[in-house]
């Protein structure tokens, strides 16, 4: 019996697990555990063991966001260190950062580490997404996408919660947590790099930086995408600790439910990309985001409760799983042995406004915080008005609807 039991999971984990799904299911759990960790504890670690103000907090947001603004650099690590390796690398970094967080709460060591942890996370998404777009087939990578989605939310939900219910009933400090976290990310890498071989890749990738014509609309929505995304992920989590006073076992029970509405929702939104396809699911996550921009400010101006603040939180979320269909509109629109080039051209592109944003409207803030949320308005409609010149069916030669085919 027991041999049968072994066999019979031996012939699972080959057929099924062991395949290049499998492993952007794995790394697309073992990420998001040190970097959710790192977010459920940062606005409550910094204001309460570093002192940090809106400034600072803009700061060190903007150092996050400078190996983003850099990732145009993985075209030239790509010829040494494939896709798959790489992403390894970055996810031993991303942890390693992490754990070392809490022993250094102070403005320069918040910084360093802030800084490592984002040359892995960039690298690492980067590196996922071109493996994502060469892997997975047309048809079928808005619903795998959005499993994978529901894979990353499930493992942030399972660190919010662990966080949540030690901070509820045990005395734990930030850096026993923050060493957990990224401990189980280098964990689950190193088993991505025993158990997984390597798996073949598109072998014409272009060697060189490449910025194309045909593809100025996806660039144009990736900017103003990193430009709202800044002000979402800076600005409304650390309005929740500011002006509410949400303690960290509060932000992560938030951060729970958060993720698991978007367990739920992510598959749902692949299924959805492939009835209306990319330009009306656009239209539909930057409609929804607008409203939800507008109505943070007015939390200020109408002085509405902490909950209206949480349910516009977890409501932004839901939307930005539509995001999904910024890559299958790229997945459709470009060459392969473009991927790569094409991907590190859009994450640079992407963080152009996160490198200097957080910082200006960190001082912004100290003014005014919902002029910040308006600012946010504002681009989400940008992107709504752009959205439109997505084509019902894009493919090389129509990627727009101005395209002459």
């Amino acid at each position: 019996m027991l041999e049968f039991s072994s066999s019979f999971l031996k012939t699972i984990f080959k057929e099924y697990l062991r395949t290049p799904v499998g492993f952007l299911i794995l790394v697309s759990i073992a990420m998001p555990i040190a970097m959710s960790g790192w977010l459920a504890l940062l606005n409550n670690f910094v204001v309460e063991r570093a002192n940090f103000s809106g400034a600072e907090i803009g700061w060190l947001h903007t150092v996050r966001e400078i190996p983003g603004f850099l990732t145009l650099s993985i075209v030239f690590v790509l010829p040494f260190i494939r896709e798959q390796r790489l992403i390894i690398l970055s996810l031993i970094t991303l942890g390693g950062a992490v754990a070392m967080v809490g022993y250094y709460p102070i403005f320069t060591g918040l910084m360093i580490t802030t800084l490592v942890s984002s040359i892995g996370f960039h690298y690492f998404e980067a590196a996922q997404q071109t493996l994502q777009l060469q892997w997975l087939d047309k048809k079928k990578a808005p619903q795998i996408l959005g499993w994978l989605l529901a894979a990353s939310s499930g493992a942030s939900l399972l660190t919010f919660g662990t966080i949540a219910i030690i901070y509820s009933h045990f005395d734990f400090t930030y850096k026993q947590m923050y060493i957990y976290c990224g401990s189980i990310t280098i964990f689950l890498a190193v088993i991505a790099f025993i158990f997984w071989p390597k798996y073949p890749t598109q072998k014409q990738i272009t060697k060189k930086v490449i910025i194309k014509k045909a593809y100025w609309l996806y660039y144009v929505l990736q900017f103003i995408c990193g430009a709202r995304r800044q002000i979402f992920s800076v600005f409304a989590a650390f309005m929740l600790v500011e002006k509410f006073g949400l303690e960290v076992h509060q932000v992560s029970w938030l951060l729970l439910l958060n993720f698991s509405v978007n367990l739920i929702f992510a598959p749902f939104v692949g299924w959805l990309i492939g009835r209306i396809g990319e330009k009306w699911t656009l239209i539909t996550e930057y409609s929804g985001l607008s409203i939800v921009f507008f109505a943070y400010s007015l939390i200020y101006f109408l002085d509405w409760p902490a909950w209206v603040a949480a349910a516009l939180y977890i409501i932004d979320h839901l939307f930005y799983a539509m995001m999904i269909a910024q890559k299958t509109y790229l997945q459709k629109i470009a060459l392969k042995e473009d991927l790569a080039s094409t991907t590190a051209v859009a994450f640079t592109i992407n963080h152009i406004a996160a490198v200097f944003l957080p910082v200006i409207l960190g001082y912004v803030w100290i003014i005014s915080p919902p002029l910040v949320f308006i600012l946010a308005t504002f681009l989400a409609l940008s992107s709504l008005l752009i959205s439109f010149a997505v084509p019902e069916n894009p493919f090389p030669g129509n990627e727009t609807i101005f395209s002459k085919t």
